[in-house]
């Protein structure tokens, strides 16, 4: 509040004298092939005067003073031109044609690497980072975070990708179930999501009020694609072996009319890990018409189905027999590679845009989008039978030697099966179910969702120093949400209950017999909507720009159930309890200008936002039971930066914190030890977390030459949690359905979101005749594995009667609670391209190595929650090779990708 009563009042205080003022005029063509370059940015020096060329690459700007100015041109995928004029008349001064240089770095990196979620996550606790955003910045420090952190899980600030809103043509395509987007709805589509609006941290928007990490507009205006056509191939061993891409850009006609289409698919019967296949295809349409010089009108169609073989973690015990490259949800089934746990994606995006140059001062955009389709998350579900998974702890070496610790000839013979084999054995299921209701099937976990959202933003020009900007939007969700039986696995038919006690999954259907396609275990809907609208009010000096922000929204959620759960009878079936949330948010930011070389950057944020569906029900499967007294969750953000720009050196130095509070965690699992001997399966419900972030970036680059520069990059960052939230467990085995086990003792405990500690220095070479390579050394520390808070509770203290215990040893105690750090860990990557130009036809070869040394390091992990108490925890922790020891995400070895493309 401080930081917007003082830019409030500069901004008011700060007076702007006047000069002279002239216009100048030119135009921008590509110095490939002299055609005209729309959408390049020409600003006056360091001030806020600038102007957008059109389609014939024109520009015109206007109140310019007298003196000396530098001229900047800026467009992604072209190098950055400077030209100094001098200015000493009134009137209008023709500057001619600028010829801009093709960037072939950042061409092929747009056109090769497509970095995303998807490609790096294999788990949702890991699927949060946010590189796919990065790529639509010339700022060094987040196109390495880009390019060389990403492949370590590497998050800027310590915060996920919910902290930052992705928009295509203004519409926001964040989830409502997990507040963070879903990167495959246009994966592949490289070609038309390459024209990004990209807002850092918490500066200003024109179209969209943002979040702690910025905001990032994909603009697929079909009037604004690169005209041409091009076509590319590639071949890699990460997610994928093999990738296909063409696209087809008409630019704009003499009716007005302008078409896009985009077309890939990307594939791999497994890629880097076992197992893991990928099969992935999509096509984008657009279509604009133009009418005069006021209206536009663009439709939009996105349709990207995907399927991808998951990958599982691992103990340190599986690590040393299997690497880095094993998988336990895989078997071969008939000679072919069959893996459980399959992740389909199939969620088509059509929408249409209506732009309205209102005045010379005013413009308005108004969009309509609808989503539609489903994802669903395959699973092997058993009852009455054993686990089918290689390794299921009882399977293990471990588990023999627990139970005798002498007993080495068994544990061996386990260990080889183990090695030998170690996969689902799919024809021993089928052999089990054969002629007979199944004890094995494979079924999906299915979400369909339909969403609507419209919103209208307008930007208006006050003044030739002041604008405001004003957006008001309205998103729906409906999502059906159920698991479907997609396998009987050779057997005959399936009974819906319950795997371990057999209670009925369905009251007002007991005993069904499910088949193939059928709904069971769990049916439900959830319906959203949220209603918002934010204002924003922007202003410029010759010294001085700044903004201030204001956000209001409302939400709602309900549930409603389609089943009667046995143990939630009275809160599944039916319509449960709307919830009800008011978020409001404001920010405000200043950059001072004390000269070209010198600019300093301060921004604040206050946001009270709504939690996310995930983190508002305890068990939304079963029942209609809400977190207890769910509060809008907090969030406090500030940012400082000191921007330089010497003809030796420029970069950024920018400092951060952030303070979460009032957040919810809600989490799965089966544990022991429960008020002292008690063993249930979950759902844990931690209550009013609160968290902080602070730390440092810093990227610097230094030209050597006029093609070799050198380039350093910082991350420092310390995230923990601020507080001691309470603790709740959820479950039909416990009495009443829960326990509140109160405080669970998380205070200074490392967040685990990667590496908080990265650093890299590499060089770039770019040579004249159009080839570059850029080798980087890159070293990450400080990563922690995610820590188990019902341990770290007073349930720890408990025997198995349900007293304390008296035989503590507080220093053991200690050490077994400590949370585990990572090894420090270094990886060597190099990457380059080479362009030609044959008559017409534009030709480019792309390839990058990762992980040169081939080494081994742990990208993210997790403490069991098995062993809930002391004793037990003890008893694991003595062993050599602990039973429910850690869970880990392992980092991949070497590994390659090569492209090539033909453009014409």
């Amino acid at each position: 509040m401080r930081l917007f009563v003082l830019t409030c009042c500069l901004c008011v205080s700060y007076c702007c004298y006047s000069q002279p003022e002239t216009v100048i005029v030119g135009t921008v063509l590509n110095e490939r092939d002299v055609n005209p370059i729309v959408g390049v940015e020409v600003s006056v020096g360091t001030s806020q005067i600038f102007a957008i060329t059109d389609e014939k690459g024109v520009f015109r700007i206007e109140k310019t003073g007298f003196g000396t100015h530098i001229l900047n041109f800026i467009k992604r995928g072209f190098l950055t031109q400077q030209l100094q004029i001098k200015i000493s008349d009134i009137g209008k001064i023709d500057i001619g044609q600028i010829l801009l240089q093709p960037d072939i770095q950042t061409d092929q990196e747009e056109n090769f690497i497509s970095l995303s979620n998807a490609d790096f996550a294999e788990d949702d606790i890991l699927a949060q980072n946010t590189p796919s955003l990065l790529q639509a910045t010339k700022d060094i420090f987040l196109r390495t975070a880009a390019f060389e952190f990403s492949s370590s899980f590497f998050r800027l600030r310590g915060l996920d990708a919910s902290n930052n809103t992705i928009l295509i043509n203004g519409i926001k395509m964040n989830k409502f179930q997990t507040g963070r987007p879903q990167w495959s709805n246009w994966g592949g589509l490289n070609d038309a999501t390459r024209n990004q609006e990209f807002v850092n941290g918490l500066g200003a928007s024109n179209v969209d009020f943002g979040r702690a990490l910025g905001s990032t507009n994909i603009n697929m205006r079909a009037s604004q694609m690169r005209k041409g056509t091009s076509i590319s191939y590639a071949a890699s061993n990460r997610s994928y072996r093999n990738r296909v891409m063409a696209s087809y850009n008409s630019g704009e006609s003499k009716s007005g009319w302008s078409y896009s289409l985009a077309l890939s698919r990307r594939w791999a019967e497994q890629a880097y890990v076992q197992g893991s296949l990928y099969d992935a295809n999509s096509v984008f349409i657009g279509v604009e018409k133009k009418l005069g010089d006021d209206h536009s009108f663009n439709i939009t169609g996105i349709y990207t189905p995907n399927r991808r073989g998951r990958t599982s973690p691992v103990t340190q015990e599986i690590f040393d027999l299997k690497g880095n490259q094993y998988n336990e949800y895989w078997g071969f089934q008939d000679g072919e590679i069959r893996n459980s746990r399959e992740r389909k994606v199939e969620e088509p995006i059509v929408m249409l845009n209506h732009f309205w140059n209102v005045s010379d001062k005013l413009n308005m955009n108004t969009n309509v989008a609808y989503q539609f389709g489903n994802s669903t998350s395959s699973r092997l579900d058993y009852r009455n039978a054993n686990n089918p998974s290689a390794t299921y702890y009882r399977k293990l070496p471990s588990y023999t030697l627990s139970r005798n610790p002498i007993n080495f000839e068994e544990a061996f013979t386990n260990e080889q099966e183990f090695v030998a084999n170690g996969q689902i054995n799919w024809q021993s299921l089928y052999e089990q179910n054969l002629g007979d209701t199944s004890d094995y099937v494979l079924y999906d976990d299915r979400t369909e969702d339909k969403t609507i959202a419209t919103n209208t933003i307008v930007n208006y020009r006050l003044t030739d120093k002041l604008a405001l900007n004003a957006k008001a939007k309205y998103r729906q969700l409906n999502s059906a949400n159920f698991a479907q039986l997609t396998d009987l696995l050779g057997g005959d038919d399936y009974i819906n209950t319950s795997t371990f006690d057999n209670y009925q999954y369905d009251l007002l259907d007991p005993d069904r017999r499910i088949a193939e396609g059928d709904i069971f275990r769990y049916n439900y809907a959830i319906n959203a909507q949220v209603t918002e609208g934010f204002v924003q009010l922007q202003g410029k000096s010759n010294m001085l720009d700044y903004f201030v922000a204001f956000s209001g929204a409302t939400t709602t959620y309900i549930r409603e159930g389609f089943f009667e759960s046995e143990p939630y009878q009275g809160s599944s079936f039916g319509k449960g309890e709307q919830l009800n949330f008011v978020s409001y948010a404001g920010k405000a930011g200043a950059t001072f200008k004390l000269s070209g070389r010198h600019l300093f950057q301060l921004n604040g944020m206050y946001e009270q936002r709504a939690p996310n569906i995930r983190n508002s029900y305890v068990n939304p499967r079963e029942s209609h039971e809400i977190v207890a007294n769910i509060p809008e969750e907090k969030l406090s953000s500030a940012d400082a930066s000191y921007i330089f720009r010497f003809p030796f050196l420029k970069g950024r130095l920018t400092g951060f914190y952030s303070q979460i509070d009032n957040a919810n965690e809600v989490s799965f699992y089966f544990t022991d030890g429960i008020g002292g001997d008690a063993a249930a399966f979950v759902q844990e419900v931690i209550q009013g977390v609160g968290k902080t972030h602070f730390g440092g970036e810093l990227g610097i680059e230094s030209p050597i030459t006029s093609t070799l520069k050198l380039k350093g990059v910082i991350s420092f960052g310390q995230y923990t949690y601020s507080n001691n939230p309470n603790l709740i467990l959820s479950s039909e085995d416990l009495e009443n359905g829960f326990l509140d086990i109160g405080q669970t003792n998380l205070k200074d405990y490392k967040l685990a979101n990667g590496p908080q500690r990265a650093y890299s220095v590499g060089f770039e070479y770019r040579d004249p005749e159009y080839w570059w390579f850029s080798p980087t050394v890159n070293f990450f520390s400080n990563a922690y594995v995610d820590v188990a808070p019902l341990p770290r509770s007073n349930n720890f203290f408990l025997d198995g009667d349900g007293l304390p215990l008296n035989n503590i040893d507080n220093d053991l105690a200690r050490d077994l609670l400590k949370q585990e750090e990572f090894e420090p860990y270094m990886v060597v990557n190099a990457v380059g391209g080479k362009s030609w130009k044959v008559k017409d036809y534009y030709l480019g070869f792309f390839a990058s190595i990762n992980n040169i040394l081939n080494e081994t390091y742990k990208t993210g992990g997790f403490e069991q929650g098995r062993n809930s108490n002391y004793n037990q925890l003890k008893e694991d922790f003595e062993r050599d090779r602990p039973v429910f020891g850690n869970k880990y995400w392992f980092g991949r070895g070497t590994n390659f990708f090569v492209g090539c493309y033909l453009r014409f």
